[in-house]
């Protein structure tokens, strides 16, 4: 595969991936940056807080569709069967989301966006880790503790329904695993804070959060 072509493609792809829909959105609603309060992320929980459920739920459905076209169009510019570079195209999409050039590399968190770049690669792997995250937060009310468990699951189910029962090759399924743990990894990483809040027991649930302002991180 032609250098060239991979530089399109992974350039396209973070381009995509850093269109800051929620960002956006809640401007628009409030005038203000979302990112001087909550979490201080651009993504669809922390517009929820700021802005409400309706533009929330815009935020994640337009950071889901991103993630998905930068997949298609790297398919067009790579090619649909090299799915290595698929994989990469689709960690350049979710970096693009939590470092976008557009808001000085201040992003979200790519959960949304990686749905939509996994949907393209593994979509019955996807469904079972959003049921994953439907579950926990219908029992527990906390968005982050569903997204790191369904980000945990996402591998398992790749393995599951792209390879072992149906008896692939290798190779139509096996760079859809690795990406999955490379991007779930980095989505887990990047919810660092979560984690510790989760670990202490002072995450908040859903609607408990209270909007103020979040330093810059250091």
């Amino acid at each position: 595969m032609p250098l060239l072509s991979w530089l399109i493609a992974l350039t396209l792809a973070y381009l995509i991936g850093g269109i800051p829909f929620g960002f956006a959105i809640a401007k628009a609603i409030t005038g203000e940056d979302v990112r001087a309060s909550g979490s201080g992320s651009t993504g669809a929980t922390n517009v929820v807080r700021k802005a409400g459920l309706a533009a929330g739920l815009a935020t994640y459905a337009l950071d889901m569709a991103k993630g998905a076209a930068a997949l298609w169009i790297a398919g067009r510019v790579i090619g649909p069967e090299a799915r290595h570079a698929l994989g990469a195209a689709g960690l350049a999409a979710v970096l693009g989301h939590m470092f976008p050039a557009y808001l000085g590399f201040r992003g979200g968190k790519g959960v949304a966006t990686g749905v939509g770049v996994f949907l393209t690669l593994a979509p019955f792997a996807t469904l079972l880790s959003l049921a994953t995250w439907g579950v926990t937060f219908a029992l527990t009310h906390t968005v982050s503790l569903g997204s790191l468990l369904g980000v945990v699951v996402l591998p398992i189910g790749v393995w599951a329904s792209e390879g072992w029962w149906l008896n692939k090759p290798n190779e139509a399924w096996l760079p859809t695993l690795v990406w999955s743990i490379v991007i779930g990894l980095i989505i887990i990483v990047r919810h660092s804070s979560n984690l510790q809040r989760l670990r202490q027991g002072t995450e908040a649930a859903f609607g408990q959060g209270r909007l103020r302002p979040t330093p810059r991180d250091s």
